[in-house]
């Protein structure tokens, strides 16, 4: 089972096909093998070396209890750690959710690693997280139920046994409110591809965002709240490949 320990903690980590290096971020409550079960690493592998890993705090991979070990500069070394174990030079980034906002980090701590960038439901700028720790109460029972009412009938069996896994201290220490990184959006002249759920809250923030970037395409899905756009996945990833497609045939 491939690991690499980064500044202490171990990151978990997959390869799967082969091709372009497609690195695949999660969000919260999540782990890398959530898109092989959402249809996306069936889709990449053909065209693709789809590297999936699960951020701190998630799945396979170390999850301290100490939110100093939760830092934006730490996940983002997470990234570059498994890529500079797999010998990746550059590659290309999706990230949803938790993996954009670590993804708006790295183009700018390291956007000679990145040839572009795919964000779903995610933005650069601040948030408070309070909404977001209140989904993570002390039972698991009540975790559980939390999860059942976010998600409904749309989790495979599996994907919400590991959900409901988590390690719920880990998730509160990880959880923090956000600052803003926004300042280096100007600078992300890399082509990237944002898209957002019509019902996510986060939908004016992903706006503006396409906004500022240069070399942008921004797409949305229609009756999809948060959750549901990662989960809907037939509809993103023809968005996605068409992306892909045209970052590589213009690199030609």
């Amino acid at each position: 089972m491939p690991f690499v320990t980064n500044q202490g903690v171990r990151i978990h980590y997959d390869t799967i096909g082969n091709g372009p290096a497609l690195v695949m971020h999660h969000g919260t409550f999540g782990s890398g093998t959530d898109f092989i079960d959402l249809g996306y690493v069936e889709a990449f592998k053909a065209d693709h070396q789809v590297v999936l890993l699960d951020s701190r705090g998630h799945g396979q991979s170390d999850k301290p209890h100490d939110s100093n070990s939760y830092d934006l500069t730490l996940r983002a070394s997470d990234v570059l750690a498994v890529m500079d174990e797999l010998g990746i030079r550059k590659a290309d980034y999706f990230g949803y959710s938790l993996g954009g906002w670590i993804g708006f980090e790295l183009a700018v701590r390291a956007p000679e690693r990145f040839g572009s960038f795919i964000f779903g439901g995610s933005h650069p700028y601040a948030e408070n997280m309070q909404p977001f720790r209140d989904l993570m109460p002390r039972d698991r029972g009540a975790f559980a139920a939390m999860i059942d009412r976010a998600f409904g009938s749309r989790l495979s069996s599996e994907m919400r046994t590991r959900l409901v896994a988590n390690d719920l201290d880990a998730l509160r220490a990880l959880t923090q409110n956000r600052e803003s990184n926004a300042d280096g959006l100007p600078s992300m002249t890399m082509p990237c591809l944002l898209f957002v759920g019509e019902l996510d809250p986060r939908l004016p923030q992903v706006r503006q965002c396409a906004s500022v970037l240069p070399n942008v395409t921004l797409f949305s899905l229609p009756e999809c709240d948060h959750p549901g756009s990662a989960i809907r996945s037939e509809l993103v990833i023809p968005n996605v490949k068409a992306f892909l497609s045209k970052v590589h045939r213009s690199v030609l």
